[in-house]
């Protein structure tokens, strides 16, 4: 009977520690969100480099085709 008590008592002892420590009192604090700022991409070149490469050999085959 001494140990079905002290299992009984223990038992609600348990239950009501985790009850207490359920939730709190205190005002719940929300934190403001985080914003994450991205930074533009740099100013590229509006001509694809391939076209450069091409202007300037069909300049070379130009010049050498008229000497």
């Amino acid at each position: 009977m001494r140990l079905t008590t002290t299992l009984a008592a223990s038992a609600v002892i348990a239950v009501s520690a985790v009850a207490a420590n359920a939730g709190s009192l205190a005002p719940t604090t929300m934190e403001a969100p985080v914003v994450v700022m991205e930074e533009p991409a740099p100013a590229g070149s509006s001509v694809n480099p391939a076209f450069v490469v091409v202007g300037v050999l069909a300049a070379l085959l130009i010049a050498a085709a008229a000497d």
